[in-house]
Formats: C-alpha cells, sequence, structure tokens
C-alpha cells in the first residue's frame, strides 16, 4: 500500500502527505466523521485502516 511506511495511528500531518490535502481539508475529513477518528486531548488519532477505508469508497471499489 502507497503508506506502509506509517505508523498504525496516524498524525494530521501523515493524513495530509497520504491523500495530498491541506489542513482544512483534513480536518474537514475529520470533523464530519468521513474519515472515522479519535481525539486524545486536541489531537486526532487517525487509524491507518479508516483511511484505507475512505480511500476505497472513495474510488468506488468494493474490495
Amino acid at each position: 500500500m502507497m503508506f506502509d511506511n506509517h505508523d498504525d495511528i496516524l498524525t494530521v500531518d501523515e493524513l495530509m502527505d497520504i491523500l495530498y490535502i491541506g489542513k482544512n481539508t483534513a480536518y474537514q475529513l475529520l470533523n464530519s466523521r468521513k474519515i472515522q477518528a479519535f481525539k486524545i486531548g486536541r489531537v486526532w488519532k487517525i487509524p491507518r485502516e479508516a483511511v484505507t477505508q475512505y480511500i476505497i469508497q472513495q474510488s468506488g471499489s468494493k474490495n
């Protein structure tokens, strides 16, 4: 996969790098729950699997 070199829990910056998006778009995806994630304090924690699922959903693939 394109981001196997990342940990199982991603940061917002890593999410931005993986999806080639800006900070505003990243926070919109997280706040709208289009990418399932959680916060510890004020810091978003994004499961790598949630990003994979988002990519699959957006591509229209059913794999």
